[in-house]
């Protein structure tokens, strides 16, 4: 006996009956376990597909000058959250245009955005740029991270320079303590002298 029409649809719609094998022949029993694992991967599908469009979304919204670095985390109930409300998506989408929109003068910031399930677990942190370790740590595994790289070459240049700096402050310490130690010898041997000068005229006297 195959399994079409209403009772597939039947099966499709009541999980539970795969444990009731008593009426189902094997043939059936196949049919429904492979119905089944068909219908969860679809979903899975249909979510993968769903955060590559997000993701597509999040790539068109443009930063404002001072934002160097953006990233988003994003939790899988938010996910779920957006997915079966699209309101709820187009508001989350509206919260990062503003927040990545905004002026972050007179420095330039890296903005982090957190989205959770309701509009109450969405917030948006930043850190100026060279002080934001803590961005840096907790976007690491963000689902979306763009960063500007002018801004990086900027600061490994920055960072060269000051390294340059404080190699060449570096030698020419070593410079004043060698020209310091050798004023030290010379006083040293000049006081020696004329200590020695002195002892030779007491004699003399």
């Amino acid at each position: 006996m195959a399994i079409s029409g209403i009772g597939l649809k039947f099966y499709q719609n009541n999980v539970e009956t795969k444990r009731n094998t008593k009426n189902v022949n094997g043939t059936e029993k196949f049919a429904l376990e492979k119905t089944g694992s068909t219908q969860e991967l679809s979903e899975a599908e249909e979510m993968e597909l769903f955060k590559k469009e997000f993701y597509e979304d999040l790539s068109k919204v443009t930063n404002h000058r001072t934002v160097s670095n953006a990233a988003v985390n994003i939790s899988e109930a938010a996910f779920k959250a957006m997915k079966e409300d699209p309101q709820y998506r187009e508001k989350v989408l509206s919260l990062i245009q503003r927040d990545w929109g905004d002026s972050y003068a007179p420095r330039n910031c890296s903005v982090l955005i957190t989205v959770g399930a309701t509009l109450n677990e969405y917030r948006a942190d930043s850190w100026p740029v060279g002080y934001d370790s803590e961005f840096d740590v907790r976007s690491q595994n963000s689902f979306y991270k763009r960063a500007s790289e002018k801004k990086d070459r900027q600061k490994e240049l920055l960072e060269e320079y000051l390294e340059k700096r404080a190699q060449a402050k570096r030698q020419q310490q070593e410079l004043l303590d060698e020209k310091i130690a050798k004023a030290e010898q010379e006083r040293s041997r000049l006081a020696k002298a004329w200590a020695g000068e002195r002892q030779m005229v007491q004699r003399d006297t």
